[in-house]
């Protein structure tokens, strides 16, 4: 429909790439399952050894699945909506080589878990990066609560794309594929042309936003995420005076920061799978930027959006580029380029 030759494809390894995992803990007591649930279900597959998962992750799901078992604390059972341990989420820092670790329970405090935080604690050692307690107390799917309780380490996990530091708070959102995901940012750099005045939607800790500057005169980052602009915030503190004085935060939804966007000659969005925010894609098409890069997860969104995007005739689809960051699934992360006609 656009006249583009066919999409390319960018993968990465296909073996211990996952950096990022949430792992369901259900089961009896001192026999815990950590793992995934089943398609439509809460029963959960057990997986102590994903190829896929970096080994330090499943590393601390063994620890942890052995203190589970040793302190004898319940496991959360959905139905009951009772027991202690709900999930565990694991984060590889790349640098350290040591792992960020949120136990969320059904409970108000950490208390119930202090014996299995101090067992764990000293079987990780070195390999912690930090302990987090979070309380979800909700009779939902939700994984987690809004709150995070740092027990032990550093606030954040740290890493660098571009040559900028990036900071990942518990809470905040990442990519697991870090490999791909910093391809996808290099993508997006050499599509930014020198001293352009650059705004990004559903910016997150800045992952994108920060390893840009260096080629951009302004940059204006929308995130909605309190621990994202959390890990924005950090981030931003630790630029040279020169650099932070190029960034201008704009909390909230995209669709209320939308006239972020005027006067930006390259806008970046990255939304979730559902797509962009209807006022903010009907206010893009209507003010055009030269160059508008998005980013998706969501392939039939992304198809939709194009489609409204370009009925105006104010923007036109030049690029279009599928990066593998999820692989064995049936999803990938598809990089847009649409130019002002």
């Amino acid at each position: 429909m656009h006249g583009l030759p066919k999409v390319g494809t960018v993968s990465g390894a296909f073996a211990e790439f996952r950096l990022r995992a949430r792992l369901a803990i259900r089961g009896r007591v001192g026999s815990p399952k950590l793992g995934l649930f089943e398609l439509d279900s809460h029963r959960v597959v057990h997986i102590p050894n994903c190829r896929i998962h970096h080994p330090l992750i499943n590393r601390v799901a063994s620890v942890v699945r052995r203190a589970l078992a040793e302190t004898r604390i319940s496991s959360y059972s959905d139905k009951a909506h009772a027991g202690i341990a709900r999930h565990l989420q694991v984060v590889v820092e790349r640098g350290s080589q040591s792992a960020q670790v949120v136990i969320v329970a059904n409970s108000a405090s950490p208390a119930p878990l202090a014996e299995l935080s101090a067992l764990i604690g000293a079987r990780l050692g070195r390999d912690l990066h930090s302990l987090w307690f979070n309380s979800n107390l909700q009779h939902t799917n939700a994984i987690m609560g809004p709150t995070f309780e740092n027990l032990a380490g550093p606030a954040a996990v740290v890493e660098s794309f571009g040559g900028a530091t990036i900071h990942y708070p518990p809470g905040a959102f990442g990519q697991s594929n870090l490999e791909v995901a910093r391809q996808i940012i290099e993508y997006v750099r050499e599509r930014i042309p020198q001293d352009a005045r650059v705004a990004e939607f559903y910016a997150g800790v800045g992952a994108i936003g920060l390893s840009v500057l260096d080629r951009a005169s302004t940059i204006q980052l929308n995130e909605l995420n309190p621990h994202s602009l959390q890990g924005l915030d950090i981030g931003i503190q630790q630029l040279a005076a020169a650099d932070r004085a190029k960034v201008l935060v704009v909390p909230g939804s995209a669709a209320a920061a939308r006239e972020a966007a005027c006067g930006a000659q390259v806008v970046i969005a990255d939304p979730p799978r559902k797509g962009l925010d209807s006022e903010l894609l009907s206010y893009l098409r209507e003010h055009a930027p030269e160059r508008l890069l998005y980013i998706s997860c969501g392939v039939a969104s992304l198809l939709e959006d194009i489609v409204r995007l370009t009925a105006f005739k104010t923007m036109r689809l030049t690029e279009l580029t599928a990066f593998n960051l999820m692989p064995f699934t049936d999803h990938v992360e598809t990089v847009a380029t649409l130019e002002r006609r």
